[in-house]
């Protein structure tokens, strides 16, 4: 049941969300659990995936962070959905091909229908 009620919200927030997944210049993906997430076509591309559906069926999107760097991006993610507090990280992300690069990572929380949820804006750094 949580997983269909998970899966709804994901979709309102998407919906919601819309116009900033739509026209941010930033890559950006909102992130519930592993599960339920939604990503801009920017992310998508950004990483190699052929579609956002392709990216929101990825079972392990931490493997998108580089695993040197995944201890970094958990602890600020944590930070986010458990103490709702803003932040970042700078790590290196890889790209589908095995590619890698440098982003900025920025996190922020806020809640929906009781829910936390972590939006995350990505810059490729240069």
């Amino acid at each position: 049941m949580a997983h269909d009620q998970h899966a709804h919200l994901v979709h309102e927030v998407e919906e919601l969300f819309k116009p900033v997944l739509s026209n941010s210049p930033q890559a950006i993906y909102i992130y519930l659990d592993d599960a339920h997430k939604i990503c801009n076509k920017k992310y998508a591309d950004m990483l190699g995936y052929k579609s956002v559906k392709e990216w929101v069926d990825n079972e392990y999107p931490i493997d998108d962070v580089d695993e040197k760097d995944q201890p970094k991006g958990m602890k600020a993610y944590m930070a986010a959905s458990e103490k709702l507090q803003a932040g970042n990280f700078t790590g290196t992300l890889v790209k589908r091909n095995g590619r890698k690069f440098k982003a900025q990572v920025i996190m922020t929380p806020f809640t929906y229908k009781g829910e936390v949820f972590v939006v995350h804006f990505i810059s490729k750094e240069k």
